[in-house]
């Protein structure tokens, strides 16, 4: 396993497991950030959203190491989010094509939906299952035009991945979720494995939240590792893949540096059982 290793999605498309997420990266750090991720530290994926705000400066900084010749647009794994705000059939066809246009690029690698909530409704309102329908329809049509390389979903709990899959002609390839040994969802890791659908973990670090837990000190320390390289080796070797985000030069190199050792079974197993409850981020179970 090295940085550039890959997992193979449900349409046969190969998927990096690992990468940067850019979640609250400012535009005007973009730039130095994505070269010194890509460029000296070999990153090739790229996890953003229409959300975040900065598709167009990742997409000006791409054009650069483009024209310069330092990668090719084929050698990246570029993915972005349609967001709360962008559901139904028409707002996501519109959707993706600004998402394009902002980033400068014929196609994303991987298009998800961001939640599964629509912007306006209550969490409990039927109308959140009416609008994540027609959007995945979208989806499909905007994968058969060749807009995305690959369709998923993010925030997506068992009954919505249920729902789906009782609707959809093509399976979404990935769920992206919070996911660490401290809200480990051992029930729809499982679930996401028996459908084929490809887990991905976002706030992997529980920014910074547990990254002084006793438990995490001892183990990093035992390992000759870094607690954040502990946590973020921890998912990789359940075939999970994790972006961390980071601005700091140190530690972007740090974070990938995480193929010089394993993490022994006995050890795995205590991460396992840190728990299921510490959740960093939004809720989605609390969407209908």
């Amino acid at each position: 396993m090295n940085i550039k290793s890959k997992i193979k999605l449900n349409n046969g498309i190969e998927m990096p497991l690992f990468g940067i997420g850019t979640y609250q990266i400012k535009s005007v750090d973009m730039e130095r950030v994505l070269r010194e991720a890509i460029i000296e530290n070999h990153y090739i994926l790229i996890d953003t959203a229409s959300s975040y705000k900065q598709e167009e400066a990742i997409g000006d900084c791409l054009k650069k190491l483009f024209e310069e010749g330092k990668i090719k647009r084929e050698d990246l794994f570029i993915t972005t989010k349609s967001s709360t705000s962008e559901h139904g059939y028409d707002k996501a066809i519109e959707a993706c094509n600004n998402s394009l246009k902002r980033l400068q690029l014929d196609y994303v690698d991987l298009y998800l939906i961001h939640w599964p909530g629509q912007a306006g409704n209550q969490p409990s309102s039927p109308k959140n299952s009416e609008a994540r329908a027609q959007t995945w329809k979208a989806f499909e049509q905007l994968y058969q035009d060749k807009k995305c390389r690959s369709i998923g979903v993010s925030n997506y709990t068992i009954n919505h991945l249920t729902e789906l899959l009782s609707q959809c002609t093509i399976k979404p390839a990935v769920n992206q979720v919070e996911f660490h040994p401290f809200l480990y969802q051992k029930d729809l890791f499982e679930f996401c494995k028996k459908n084929n659908i490809i887990l991905e973990a976002y706030s992997s670090l529980t920014r910074g939240e547990k990254l002084n837990d006793d438990l995490i000190v001892e183990f990093a320390k035992s390992l000759g590792k870094t607690r954040a390289q502990l946590m973020l080796r921890w998912a990789l070797q359940k075939g999970i893949v994790v972006i961390p985000k980071s601005t700091n030069s140190e530690r972007i190199k740090e974070n990938c540096s995480l193929y010089d050792f394993e993490i022994p079974n006995e050890i795995m197993e205590k991460l396992d059982s840190m728990g299921n409850e510490k959740r960093i981020c939004w809720d989605p179970t609390v969407v209908l």
